[in-house]
Order: structure tokens, then sequence, then C-alpha cells
């Protein structure tokens, strides 16, 4: 491993959190700024997330998830702000190390002056859930079944179940729907829906896509291909009522059941975790109990709009601006 190198702030993630700190940060007097991005490409989950309704808040008008994401990589590129792509972060030391590997630089370390931590987060798998059954073919997380849709062109099955009222999944019910597959309904355990009250209205009710609440999958049929799904409703204690058992065929189950903030890298550096959000505990200026250490955006809880990450993301750049004396 070469000798590590020192950097002023040094940003972990470079999706919608980490290019607006980057901003907030520059546009606060510091320069020596070094994005971490362990895709091929800026901009986060919001590359996938081609229906509109984002910057409402931060700037005024509706755009799409890349042309969000676009304004602030003009921001990035503007102010030349150096990034690494395709560069994974293994760890994250309590001195502010941090050890990264890529394809080009191999196992590498940088020092940094601060660390903003935005990681994001990522959504609650089948393995979570403890649904019994086999382990067939078709069982995706809504924002998987997102990726291979809108980035890759695969469509992942013709008759959908989803389990969750999360707003991905509110939104990938659409999604397929209008790629041609049948989506049979959407269920959830909880009494009240997940998602926005607009994405209920707009991506199921506008389609006549059913929602059943106080109902799970109970049981997942088929092996090699997902055959079908036992639904059972569920009391308040979300205790499975006997006797509501009901069996709906499909190809695919799409799993929207949650997002959970990005924080092992946190934990491993020793980060004091708030068992509420599941993300850092921080002072108002987002320091984490890491004197340094900043945190923003959905690895600091999750946030229900990308123009409320954005707004955190902003306190945190200017919180390590001047931490480092910018």
């Amino acid at each position: 491993m070469s000798e590590a190198r020192n950097v002023g702030i040094l940003i972990i993630g470079g999706g919608p959190a980490g290019l607006s700190a980057a901003v907030s940060a520059y546009e606060a007097g510091a320069r020596d700024i070094l994005i971490l991005e362990r895709e091929e490409t800026l901009g986060g989950i919001l590359k996938q997330c081609i229906h509109s309704g984002f910057g409402l808040h931060r700037f005024g008008e509706e755009l799409t998830g890349p042309e969000y994401a676009h304004r602030y990589i003009q921001k990035v590129l503007e102010y030349k702000i150096p990034y690494l792509l395709n560069t994974m972060v293994t760890g994250l030391a309590a001195d502010k190390t941090v050890t990264a590997v890529n394809s080009e630089d191999g196992i590498f370390e940088i020092k940094a002056k601060a660390v903003i931590l935005a990681m994001g987060c990522r959504e609650r798998s089948r393995g979570a859930l403890n649904i019994p059954g086999t382990r067939p073919a078709g069982i995706y997380t809504a924002g998987t079944a997102q990726k291979y849709v809108n980035l890759m062109g695969y469509m992942p099955g013709k008759e959908v179940v989803i389990l969750g009222s999360g707003d991905i999944g509110l939104i990938m019910a659409r999604r397929m729907t209008l790629e041609g597959a049948k989506v049979k309904l959407c269920c959830d355990i909880l009494p009240v829906p997940g998602g926005l009250p607009r994405n209920i209205e707009q991506c199921l009710n506008d389609f006549g896509i059913p929602l059943r609440l106080s109902c799970t999958v109970s049981e997942i049929h088929g092996r090699d291909r997902i055959t079908g799904v036992t639904l059972v409703s569920v009391d308040e204690n979300r205790k499975p009522i006997p006797g509501s058992e009901e069996y709906v065929s499909c190809d695919t189950l799409l799993l929207s059941c949650g997002l959970i903030p990005e924080n092992e890298l946190s934990r491993g550096a020793g980060i004091e975790i708030d068992p509420k959000t599941s993300g850092p505990v921080t002072d108002e200026n987002l320091q984490t109990s890491i004197e340094g250490v900043f945190a923003c955006g959905n690895v600091h809880h999750v946030h229900g709009l990308v123009d409320d990450v954005s707004i955190q993301a902003d306190i945190a750049g200017k919180a390590a601006a001047q931490y480092v004396g910018a």
C-alpha cells in the first residue's frame, strides 16, 4: 500500500447528499475536497429515478431524478471539485483515515482533516423479512427492479405482487404497469400506507391497482421461479388472523418494506448510532461523536424528499468547511 495522501474534506458518497455537501463546502470557502463514489457515475440513486416530483422545494420546479442530480453534478464540474469513481471505501478509522480500493490504484489510504458521511441507505431484503418458503427467482427489492427497468431495459416479470407501500414500491407499481405488466395488488402489514399520498393517488388509484392494508405475505410458492404468494390479514398486533389466508398467483414479488441507513463504516469507526434512526448521533452541525466526522442525507436518517437531503447536506458541508478552517 502506498503512502496515504492528505485531503482537507473527504466525502464518502457521490449521491445527492455527497454532491450537495461538496458544493456547499466549496461555496463556504473550502478548496481541498475529494468525493469518493463506488459506482461508475455520480448521482447515486437519482440516476434510476426517472419519474418527476423532485426539486419542488429546492429549485421551485418539478424535475426527474437524473435532472435533479445533473444540477449538482454541473456545479461539481464547474467548481472543479475532484472525485474518484468506481472506488469502494472499505474502512474508516477514528483518526479520519479512510481505506478505499479501486482497479487503478488498488488499496490506498487517505488521511482527511474532515470526513462527510453520505453513503445513503439500502432496502430491507427478503432475508430481513423472514418470509417462509423456498428461494425461487422473481423476488426483488423495488429499487432493484427499478434499476433493471429504468437503467438496464430488463423487465423482471409479468404478474406482480408488491409487499409494502413505500414510495419506491408505489412508483414501481405504476412503472411496471406502464411497461405492460399486470400488478395484482400492493399490500402492507401496517394499517396505514407508508408512501406519500400523491403516490397512492398517482401510482395506484389512477391505474386501478388495489391496496390492501393490515395484510402481508405469509408464504412464497415456487421452486425455480415464484408461482404465487399466500396473503394473510393481520390484527392490531400484526399477528396473522387464522382463516384469512388467500393465494395469489404471480411470477414476481417486489419488496418495498423500508429503508435502512448504510452505516457499516460508521459503526466500524466507533461512531455512536441512534437506535431510533439507525443513523449517527449528531450535534446541530451534523458532527458525529467523532470530532471532524459529519453525517448527512439518508445515512443520517431516511428522508422523505431528496430536497430535504440536499438542505441537510448544505449544513454538513458548511460545518466541515468551518472545521478545517476554510
